[in-house]
């Protein structure tokens, strides 16, 4: 399996998870060209897209998804609140329903050679989730926009080989930078984005030696550098009363407007 990200930022968020034989985008928040783009620089076309499974309705998680229904006919599966968030949103065009299929949190389902399970998120979404896609021994998981975590979805995450984890700020560069107060608390909230110490926290709990890649997430572009990102998870990893220490684990970023390096496991 492989884990790429196209793009993942504040400004839209598009993960590819492949086999040989099925490629599926988890979101589709940039314009189709752009995804398009994405895809050709790793060696891709739409026509290989088998599905989009889609983790909040939020514009930067869906923006390319009227316009890639319509040209490219490709099948959507996301939440019953998330379906009912696209299709009231007035920015998409038209849709064909028949395209979207309704998933229930906990169910798995199938997409090719990959087994699709969706768990719960916290955020301030109709019904959040993330993913996690197994393919024989072979896990993957995303997940992005939830402001906290429980055990449910340390659960989820226990025994994945791959995955690409929210590291929306840095709660000092937050603090102190241009947001409005409001913003600012609904970005702090449990159901805003983690930050990089909350994310640090989470991989403390389900770090194991098969981890083959950890890729930081929708990183704010205002309130994160990379440079922060990743020396705050390498701290708390180090910190973590476990065996491990950060230089056990390929870490990287995901990169906002362009392909990243992927992850192959």
């Amino acid at each position: 399996m492989r884990l790429v990200s196209i793009a993942s930022g504040s400004s839209g968020n598009c993960i590819l998870i492949n086999t040989e034989d099925t490629h599926i985008l988890v979101d589709a928040g940039l314009s189709r060209k752009r995804i398009r783009a994405g895809l050709e620089k790793i060696g891709l076309e739409m026509s290989d897209i088998d599905a989009i499974v889609v983790t909040h309705e939020h514009s930067d998680h869906i923006k390319g998804i009227g316009v890639i229904s319509r040209m490219d006919k490709v099948q959507v599966y996301s939440t019953r609140g998330t379906f009912n968030g696209i299709h009231s949103s007035t920015q998409l065009g038209p849709m064909d329903k028949s395209l979207f299929n309704i998933v229930s949190i906990g169910k798995s389902f199938t997409i090719g050679d990959i087994q699709v399970n969706p768990f719960d998120t916290f955020h301030d979404a109709n019904e959040p989730c993330g993913y996690t896609f197994t393919q024989g021994d072979s896990k993957a998981a995303v997940i992005t926009d939830t402001g906290t975590f429980d055990d449910m979805i340390v659960e989820n995450l226990l025994d994945v080989n791959a995955l690409l984890i929210e590291c929306n700020h840095d709660i000092r560069m937050l603090r102190e930078g241009p947001y409005p107060h409001y913003l600012k608390q609904r970005i702090m909230s449990d159901d805003g984005h983690m930050s990089n110490v909350v994310s640090s926290k989470l991989l403390g709990e389900i770090l194991h030696d098969d981890i083959e890649g950890i890729m930081l997430g929708h990183l704010s572009k205002k309130n994160n550098t990379p440079e922060t990102a990743i020396k705050t998870i390498r701290h708390g990893i180090d910190l973590n009363r476990t065996e491990y220490v950060a230089d056990d684990f390929d870490i990287d970023v995901a990169k906002r407007d362009s392909p990243s390096k992927p992850i192959e496991f």
